[in-house]
């Protein structure tokens, strides 16, 4: 067992509060970018998502970022009216929606394309120590998730 449960942890030593601690930590360090183009971390999200794969499925989309319908639905609807995203049913299954960025929207990610290389830079971290972050990471999500 890697956690003594006989006593009560301290703060401190909750991994699920450190990674808490630093998920808002990195919408801070990237929320004056987001700001100065008009975009929430969600949106931003949405945005490197859309601009990787071109178009999604809602249901796809909401999967990949772990955003629940309820979420993603209205956070896509404010993205249309800023002309950021287009949704649109499929022409083989009427009860898919598509969304794919526009123009607008592909520029938007583009300008802000340089927000990772400040949290990269901000973390002191070798080459080796990020991607070992980035792996562990992953595999504590899919194996959380499974």
């Amino acid at each position: 067992m890697l956690v003594d449960t006989s006593k009560p942890i301290p703060l401190d030593d909750h991994l699920c509060f450190s990674l808490y601690a630093t998920s808002r930590a990195i919408q801070k360090l990237y929320h004056d970018g987001l700001s100065k183009n008009g975009l929430t971390y969600p949106q931003y999200l949405v945005l490197v998502s859309l601009y990787q794969y071109k178009e999604l499925s809602v249901k796809d989309l909401g999967a990949q970022l772990s955003l629940d319908s309820g979420t993603l639905t209205p956070l896509l609807k404010r993205m249309e009216s800023d002309n950021l995203v287009i949704r649109q049913r499929s022409k083989s299954d009427e009860r898919v929606v598509n969304v794919c960025l526009t123009e607008k929207g592909k520029k938007k990610r583009e300008a802000i394309n340089s927000l990772p290389e400040i949290m990269v830079e901000k973390s002191g971290f070798t080459k080796e120590e990020w991607d070992t972050l980035e792996n562990l990471s992953k595999k504590l999500f899919i194996n959380i998730t499974e």
